[in-house]
């Protein structure tokens, strides 16, 4: 007995994929998804040490001394209260960074090190500017959900 497979033409092989994943993507943006804060912040640091280990062209020595004394120094800026003044904030986190400073200019020179506190800023920068587009794109996505 030899079965007959049917050869269905281009554009309806399309169109089925096409309705496939518009209907996956219907269902998946109807499902309210969790972010465990956790694992973002997790993704945020790792994507955090690979563009500076990057952007400073780190080598395996200087990582190794340069991110312990990195995870001190953001420690203590982690730690500048909220709940004070703008401007005191500022002072105390330009403290923390005078502070340190000289620790990163032993471990990666005076350039790399202005270079660093650069960079940290620039990626701050960029991070905010994704969270802002995500959270703009999700809300249109909402809006667009509700019409419909």
């Amino acid at each position: 007995m030899i079965t007959r497979i049917k050869f269905y033409p281009m554009k309806h092989l399309l169109l089925i994929l096409f309705i496939s994943l518009s209907s996956f993507g219907v269902i998946q943006a109807q499902e309210p998804r969790e972010v465990d804060p956790a694992k973002r912040e997790q993704k945020i640091k790792a994507l955090y040490v690979a563009y500076i280990s990057q952007e400073l062209k780190l080598t395996e020595e200087e990582a190794q001394k340069f991110w312990p004394v990195h995870s001190q120094f953001d420690s203590e800026i982690r730690a500048v209260k909220s709940e004070d003044a703008e401007l005191d904030k500022q002072q105390s986190v330009l403290n923390i960074k005078k502070r340190y400073q000289e620790r990163f200019i032993k471990i990666l020179g005076n350039e790399r090190s202005n270079d660093f506190f650069r960079k940290d800023a620039e990626f701050r920068k960029k991070l905010v500017e994704r969270l802002r587009n995500m959270k703009q794109n999700n809300m249109k996505q909402r809006q667009l959900m509700n019409r419909n």
